[in-house]
């Protein structure tokens, strides 16, 4: 039997941008453990009480099935205690939430994801075990992922507007474009991706991302 204090800890986990669970399910299958994801919309009610009482049950079953758990877009029911827009259900939720992950004794990994870094109440800080942030890539990891995405079908010449283009996007946002520039290249028979088209898909998830 592992001990999750000693191997599992909780994990918060803090994200500028792009996809949530990817990370979460690499850890899973790492750690060769299936991966759960608990939809906070499903959790929260409107009657009084029945929101923790889900919780309970969620973590009931966190015991009873050693896996990864993501409490994925966590600050739906993190945030903070004090802000004046607190809503008293949700208050219950989260105190709720902290009682049962410092009470937890189970094997299995506990993670909880945001966006909104801000938004959470610093009570969490203290119960997770470790904190994960995920910022947007720097200039060179942008150039070395739409390079390694890009494969053989890479384009021959510089590519300075299109790594330029492709700041302030997350990794997750990058790979989209390149699959999609990899598509049209395939499809139009071609065996290099055209620049202006790998271009064209980075502004086109931009444009998706701030809409």
């Amino acid at each position: 039997m592992i001990d999750r204090r000693e191997s599992f800890p909780a994990l918060a986990m803090y994200f500028t941008s792009g996809k949530l669970a990817k990370p979460a399910r690499i850890l899973a299958s790492e750690l060769q453990l299936p991966y759960y994801s608990i939809q906070m919309d499903r959790l929260i009610t409107r009657f009084m009480g029945e929101s923790s009482s889900k919780l309970r049950q969620v973590f009931e079953v966190i015991q009873a099935h050693q896996g990864v758990y993501m409490f994925d877009e966590f600050d739906a029911i993190g945030a903070d205690r004090g802000k004046d827009n607190d809503v008293g259900e949700m208050r219950r939720v989260l105190n709720s939430f902290l009682q049962f992950l410092e009470k937890d004794q189970s094997n299995s990994l506990i993670l909880a994801s945001t966006n909104n870094l801000k938004l959470l109440d610093k009570a969490l800080f203290r119960r997770f075990d470790d904190y994960l942030p995920y910022q947007l890539p720097e200039p060179e990891e942008i150039k070395q992922l739409i390079i390694n995405r890009l494969g053989t079908f890479k384009p021959k010449g510089k590519l300075d507007s299109v790594f330029t283009e492709a700041l302030d996007l997350s990794h997750a946002e990058i790979s989209l474009a390149c699959f999609d520039s990899l598509k049209e290249a395939i499809l139009n028979e071609q065996k290099k991706v055209e620049p202006l088209a790998l271009q064209e898909a980075i502004k086109l998830r931009k444009h998706i991302y701030n809409h």
